[in-house]
């Protein structure tokens, strides 16, 4: 099957004219055409496999691995998915093929893992036309609407995880046995004896053309960061997904476990998903200020009102940001073996002062601290441009930068009340809804039947805490 491309979908064009980010619809692959953009780049590199690869909206990567043969197949539309057993894709048994829509410029050679594999990012389409319950498509289409203002958002993400090992009984421990300090936070010990893990994933990324410049021990026993340099959104959610990949299967050739799960130990700082954002504008970065600065931040009154909009939306995102159960374990953590838990349950604003929800480390950025490694970056992505969108639009004013006070917005505290709290923002629903309707209400019934789902299992800690307490 031919999928042909709906022109009225995903598309915008900037002020002058220029479409910005299109969907990649499937091209024919016939003789008087030629190989397609894909299938070139995978004869160039002697790619022998590629992971042809979409997220669905619990952030998990599914793929099928096409031969280099069948690329033009892949590039045709003729690959279809059941996305009823791919889970979290709006569909049902019955419900028709999602048939994925691969874009050759994510292409990313994975050499490293298997020679002559490769990865290359898709987009669902369904009946001939982008799938509204597909996130990179959502983030599309929001980066679309951000276009029709002239504006164009980057990104550059802090990816945070865990590298741990199964006991027999199925407690974690951490990977290095030695990791045991108290604060070890940068210790260098605990990188160098990491060095190979690291080592690896750095040259990686730098072998892919991302620019790592540090790769760190962060604050929890077992816990890492490795950070890459910002680019335009949607290049950035899909490296996001494809280091997680990186990392997980680098990480399995050293029999260890790396977990993005926000809260695995009780006892230590969990995982966030730190997004620094801009915007810029025909080329020219929107946020420095350029004359009288309102609040001294060196802002621009677009960036004061992108930080209100943020502020104003940041309850109704949550359920995005900290999408699991176990996310509100680390927002609500109170004492860590560290000391610190470096997760805000408050939206405020300030300067370089990691406290903040939104921190502004310099004028040209801001640091939305409020997500976790669970987040799946391209509806993360999507929910924090469009409330910062409707922040400029509405030219909203967040007040001066200022610690907890008695009009702080306080973030929900379990994943039920984000949840909640998502329904009732017409902004993040709008966002989530932006390729179709049903999009908001369907990821509110997963989340909502999780949490049931926790709920009505009995745990270790009531079993000590009631079993013979009457």
């Amino acid at each position: 099957m031919t999928v042909t491309a709906d022109p009225t979908v995903g598309v915008a064009t900037s002020r002058n004219g220029s479409a910005v980010h299109p969907p990649v619809a499937p091209i024919s692959t016939g003789a008087d055409q030629g190989p397609g953009p894909l299938a070139r780049v995978v004869a160039e590199t002697g790619t022998r496999f590629v992971l042809a690869v979409f997220t669905n909206l619990r952030g998990k990567p599914c793929a099928k691995l096409v031969p280099a043969s069948a690329v033009d197949q892949l590039e045709s539309g003729e690959l279809g998915f059941a996305g009823y057993a791919a889970d979290a894709m709006g569909q049902q048994p019955e419900d028709p093929d999602l048939v994925v829509v691969p874009d050759a410029r994510s292409f990313t050679s994975l050499d490293f893992i298997k020679p002559g594999l490769a990865l290359v990012h898709c987009d669902p389409w369904v009946g001939g036309r982008p799938w509204r319950f597909a996130p990179r498509v959502i983030l599309g289409r929001v980066l679309a609407d951000a276009a029709t203002d002239g504006l164009e958002l980057k990104v550059g993400a802090e990816v945070e995880y865990f590298l741990v090992r199964r006991n027999a009984d199925g407690t974690l421990r951490t990977a290095d046995p030695k990791d045991d300090e108290s604060h070890p936070c940068y210790d260098a010990r605990g990188v160098t004896r990491m060095y190979e893990h690291l080592a690896g994933v750095s040259e990686a990324m730098n072998t892919l053309g991302w620019s790592n410049y540090a790769n760190d021990h962060e604050d929890g026993n077992g816990q890492f960061e490795q950070n890459f340099a910002y680019d335009e959104a949607m290049v950035t959610a899909d490296r996001v997904m494809t280091l997680r990949y990186i990392i997980s299967m680098l990480a399995e050739q050293r029999d260890m476990i790396a977990t993005f799960m926000p809260k695995p130990f009780s006892d230590r700082t969990g995982s966030g998903m730190h997004l620094h954002m801009s915007l810029w504008r025909g080329g020219d970065a929107v946020f420095p200020s350029e004359g009288p600065d309102r609040y001294g931040l060196g802002l621009s009154p677009t960036a004061y009102a992108f930080i209100g909009g943020i502020l104003t939306h940041a309850s109704g995102m949550h359920a995005v940001l900290c999408p699991t159960i176990n996310s509100y374990k680390r927002i609500g953590a109170r004492t860590t073996t560290s000391g610190a838990t470096w997760s805000p349950t408050d939206a405020t604003y300030g300067g370089n002062d990691r406290t903040h929800y939104l921190r502004v480390p310099d004028a040209n950025r801001v640091e939305l601290r409020g997500g976790d490694g669970s987040a799946n970056p391209y509806l993360a992505m999507a929910v924090q441009l469009a409330a910062g969108l409707d922040g400029i639009r509405r030219d909203l004013d967040p007040g001066p930068p200022a610690a907890v006070t008695d009009t702080t917005h306080t973030l929900p505290p379990t994943l039920l009340h984000a949840v909640e709290a998502m329904v009732a923002d017409d902004v993040v629903r709008a966002a989530l809804d932006s390729c179709g309707d049903g999009v908001a209400d369907y990821y509110a019934g997963l989340k909502r039947d999780e949490f049931t789902a926790w709920h009505n299992t009995v745990t270790q800690w009531e079993i000590d805490e009631y079993l013979t307490a009457l």
